[in-house]
């Protein structure tokens, strides 16, 4: 039996808006994922350690705060500390177009603002692990 995608999805920092991570669980672990989610006000060492522990595909963040040209640079960081560098850093939340670009110049990757469908963050994910988790 093949292995189901493994994600970590966090909501890092101080933000306390968590149905939209909620919703996004809810879809991944309906598309067949298993999801590890940390819930809220998760700093980038918890997320980063949770990954490794729980041997994560995908570490996905949903950051409302607009703390996200801290937080997923810090991440991208640890992870890459950590030899992380074959899991997919992504997410999404209110982030300005210029930040997106400059975030994945950094290494990560797409990023997913409001109005994003389910299938379109599901097909973007299986997509990914296809190509890069061999």
């Amino acid at each position: 039996m093949e292995r189901k995608i493994r994600v970590i999805l966090a909501k890092p920092g101080l933000d306390g808006h968590d149905r939209g991570a909620k919703v996004l669980a809810n879809s991944f672990r309906d598309a067949g994922m298993e999801v590890i989610y940390l819930g809220l006000r998760q700093t980038p060492e918890m997320i980063v350690a949770a990954a490794v522990q729980e041997d994560a595909d995908i570490v996905a963040l949903s950051i409302l705060s607009g703390a996200h040209m801290t937080i997923f640079p810090r991440v991208m960081e640890l992870m890459k500390a950590e030899g992380l560098t074959d899991v997919l850093l992504t997410g999404g939340g209110i982030i300005p177009d210029s930040d997106m670009e400059e975030l994945h110049e950094l290494g990560v990757g797409r990023l997913f603002g409001p109005g994003a469908s389910l299938m379109e963050i599901n097909d973007y994910i299986n997509n990914w692990v296809q190509e890069n988790r061999k």
